[in-house]
This record gives C-alpha cells, sequence and structure tokens, in this order.
C-alpha cells in the first residue's frame, strides 16, 4: 500500500511541475503584455476563491480554517509568497523562463542554509558542502565578472530567497496550525494585498488574453490541488526529487515557444545546483530515519 501511494504521489508530483510550468509560460506571455502587478492581481482573485471553496467544504467551514494563533507571521507569509511572485515573474520578462529557473532551482539549497538560524535545526558537514556545490553552480549561470553579467540576474536569486524564507516559515507556522490554516491565510490575505497595488495598475485586456488569463487561473489553482493531493499520499522526502522536473519542463517550453536558448554555463551550473538539492534532500531523508 506504502509503495502504491509513493508511485502515485511521484506521478501526482510530476503533473504538478508540468501544470506549473505551463502556469510560467503563459505568466510569462501576460506579463510581457500587461503590467506584472495587475496579471497577478487576476490571479490570485481565483486563487482566493478556490483556497475559501475548499476551506468551506471541509469541518468547521471557513472560521476553522481561518483560526490560528500566529495571525502575524501567517500574514507576513502570505505577502512574501505574493511579493516572491511578482519579482520571479519579472525575472520570466527580464531573463526568460529557462535561465530564470536555472537560477531559482537553488531554493530547496537556501532553505537547508537557512534552517539552523530560523528553525534551529542542524546542518551537517555534508550538506554544507552540497550547499557550497550549489551555489557554485550558481555563479557559473550568473558569471560575475566576467563581461557578460547582467543584473537581472541577481532577479530570479532574490526571488528563490525570498520563495526559500517562506518554506521556512510555512514550516515553523506548522509548529501551532493545520496545513489548511496556511492554505487559507496564503490565498485570501495575499489576494487582499495584491489587489491593494494591482488595481492601481489596471489595463484593458485583449479578448483572447483573456483566454490565457483564465487558463492561468485554473492551472494555478489546478497545481495546487495536485501538490495538496501529492503530499496527502506520499512523503514529502520521497517525492520532492521530481519537483526538479520543473527545469525541465520549462526549458522544453522556453525553447519551443519563446525561442530561448541554454547557454552551456546555464546548463553546467542548473546540473550542479539539481545534483546539490538532490544530495540535500537525500541526507534529509537518512537523517528522519535515523
Amino acid at each position: 500500500m506504502t509503495e502504491q501511494n509513493t508511485r502515485l504521489g511521484i506521478m501526482l508530483m510530476i503533473a504538478t511541475t508540468f501544470v506549473f510550468a505551463m502556469q510560467d509560460g503563459i505568466s510569462r506571455h501576460l506579463a510581457g503584455e500587461y503590467n506584472v502587478f495587475m496579471v497577478i492581481m487576476i490571479r490570485y482573485w481565483f486563487f482566493a476563491a478556490f483556497v475559501m471553496s475548499v476551506a468551506a467544504r471541509k469541518a468547521g467551514g471557513l472560521r476553522a480554517a481561518a483560526k490560528t494563533s500566529q495571525p502575524v507571521l501567517q500574514a507576513f507569509r502570505a505577502v512574501l509568497l505574493v511579493t516572491e511572485i511578482c519579482v520571479m515573474v519579472l525575472a520570466f520578462t527580464l531573463l526568460g523562463l529557462i535561465e530564470s529557473h536555472a537560477v531559482f532551482t537553488c531554493y530547496p539549497l537556501l532553505i537547508a542554509a537557512l534552517s539552523g538560524p530560523v528553525l534551529g535545526e542542524k546542518v551537517g558537514w555534508r550538506r554544507w558542502s552540497a550547499i557550497g556545490v550549489g551555489f557554485i553552480g550558481v555563479l557559473i549561470i550568473l558569471q560575475p565578472g566576467f563581461g557578460v553579467f547582467r543584473i537581472e540576474a541577481i532577479v530570479p536569486l532574490i526571488a528563490a530567497l525570498m520563495f526559500a524564507l517562506y518554506g521556512l516559515l510555512t514550516r515553523y507556522a506548522a509548529r501551532k496550525d493545520s496545513t489548511a490554516t496556511s492554505f487559507f491565510w496564503t490565498g485570501t490575505v495575499g489576494s487582499v494585498a495584491m489587489t491593494s497595488v494591482g488595481i492601481w495598475f489596471w489595463e484593458p485586456m485583449t479578448a483572447p488574453d483573456w483566454g490565457w488569463m483564465g487558463l492561468l487561473c485554473i492551472t494555478g489553482a489546478l497545481g495546487h490541488w495536485l501538490l495538496i493531493r501529492c503530499y496527502e499520499v506520499a512523503e514529502a522526502s520521497a517525492v520532492q526529487p521530481f519537483a526538479y522536473l520543473q527545469l525541465v519542463f520549462v526549458s522544453v517550453l522556453g525553447i519551443v515557444v519563446f525561442s530561448e536558448t541554454i547557454r552551456t554555463n546555464v546548463a553546467i551550473g542548473a546540473a550542479m545546483i539539481v545534483a546539490a538539492g538532490l544530495f540535500t534532500l537525500w541526507r534529509e531523508r537518512q537523517n528522519r530515519r535515523a
């Protein structure tokens, strides 16, 4: 039964990464035509509606989902995530999908590096070595000092740092709150925060792009639903390595749809980051077993 659940979890994680890759491609298209804040705002309206509909169907309804003893932490998490999404979508328009994701892939290493000071977890020398290798990979992608470094390359790195902090705060919040509560606050507070900014950047949208916007909203909700189901049926440590497939799906999308290319340094750096990330996940799993 456990083996079947793990297999199902892996399939759900692969489906999740594919849906999120499609979402990133649509986000890149829309953010290239319209203001980033407006695009993310509309996406979050649908996300908030999805979160509230899920919460309303569970025991206790919306009141139970919203109940928390750490509202400031939950609100900060929500605002941090929506800000990270804006930064990452901006990176898509500046660097393209492939290079943005190649840099962003380092976020699990950032989580490992920050888990000590933020959560008080012990990080051994093996994981510190893997973190070091991963960041050498980031430097190979960014190429500082080689005359081709662009300041825009820092944007996805900032997004990765923000997402890593969001992940750590989510783990910290989980000590007192359920996943349903954290999910509820992420969608509702994020929507309010994004609306307070995005409403000032409203632009008229063409009918075809409203269709793409609708698809963006659907992929967002579907991706989160698949991820929730994935973690419900399998251990996170068993399925997390397959999350790196998003880089593969995004690369294919970037090449086929947006005519992007994969530079040699980006391929080498991304391979080092993924290898270091996989090693870090393996060490974490070994430590939990011990």
